[in-house]
């Protein structure tokens, strides 16, 4: 039979609720009872029930991790950071696929029903009505990789993905490209309208360079290989700077396909910087997005804020750099 918190009691000799003070983070317990108790349950087997224990402390420790682009690689590498990230600070994520939900409402009746602690919405592509409706619940919740604001709403931790266009479009015109396309991820997603919305801005300032833009249904790799397959049947730019990583290695394929070269023929610079795109037969040339810094820091602002849940909300930004690799042409 399974021990209990009493079989423990019993064997150390001591009260119940010495034993539930031992394994309560942060109880006073002397060093001498600490002892006696842990060998007790050590012999015993037993370990504490902290399902159990929420009913007391109404604190389940449960974080709930939610996204909606499993499709993409990159999240892979987002999950296994959060995940080690939440649970060496003694936390328990719950991971939540939002995919084909479309009710925020929904999605918070849902979570609240595990009785999270917290919400960490991990997507760009989720409409901000998603965090606000954590937030009106009085659930702390922190949206990373989401839409920055200088007066955020919600706690925000990611980058400024203007920002990330504007570089984007440095770098093309500084390797000469005079006729340039944007190929980004779903319209509607905040990271697909600023990314857009900063390239162009800084194409702004050289008329000479002729711009166009075009749209992939998702984030993936087939979305992308299906859309600049569809651009081939047209005029193509000299150049292409792709909403992620995964989009741009669906470009490249499709490239291939359609019998032309990268870079010789054609420029492609991604965004992300996951690592299959340093593989030697991708090298792609993109944008590097600080995906352990930004889930660090997400994870902090969470475990803060469980302890102060009113806690003002801020958005915390981190900065993109370029990675050189092999699908651009070298600067003039």
């Amino acid at each position: 039979m399974v021990a209990t918190l009493k079989d423990v009691a019993i064997k150390a000799g001591v009260s119940t609720s010495a034993v539930s003070r031992t394994f309560t983070d942060g109880a006073s317990v002397s060093d001498k009872m600490r002892r006696k108790v842990e060998k007790a349950a050590a012999d015993l087997g037993y370990s504490p029930n902290f399902l159990a224990r929420s009913l007391t402390t109404r604190r389940t420790k449960l974080i709930g991790l939610v996204s909606n682009n499993f499709h993409n690689p990159i999240f892979l590498q987002v999950f296994d950071l959060f995940t080690k990230g939440l649970q060496d600070r003694g936390l328990r994520p719950l991971l939540v696929n939002l995919s084909s939900e479309t009710d925020p409402e929904h999605s918070v009746q849902m979570l609240n029903q595990y009785s999270v602690d917290g919400v960490v919405v991990a997507s760009s592509t989720l409409p901000p009505a998603f965090s606000k409706a954590f937030r009106d619940k009085r659930i702390p919740v922190v949206n990373t990789f989401g839409r920055y604001s200088s007066s955020p709403e919600v706690h925000v931790v990611g980058i400024d993905n203007a920002e990330a266009g504007r570089m984007a479009a440095q770098t093309l015109v500084a390797r000469g490209y005079k006729n340039v396309a944007f190929l980004g991820g779903p319209e509607a997603a905040t990271s697909t309208q600023d990314r857009l919305k900063g390239f162009l801005e800084g194409l702004s300032q050289h008329p000479d360079v002729t711009v166009s833009h075009s749209f992939a249904t998702e984030y993936s790799f087939q979305a992308g290989r299906s859309e600049m397959l569809r651009l081939t049947e047209s005029d193509l730019a000299e150049a292409y700077f792709c909403g992620d990583d995964v989009l741009s290695i669906g470009v490249l394929s499709a490239i291939k396909d359609a019998g032309l070269k990268v870079p010789g023929d054609i420029g492609v610079i991604g965004f992300n910087d996951m690592e299959m795109s340093s593989w030697e037969n991708i090298a792609l040339t993109t944008i590097h997005q600080p995906i352990k810094q930004i889930i660090n820091s997400s994870v902090e602002l969470m475990t803060a804020m469980l302890d102060e849940p009113d806690r003002y909300p801020e958005a915390r930004l981190f900065p993109c750099r370029i990675i050189e690799r092999e699908t651009l042409r070298p600067p003039l």
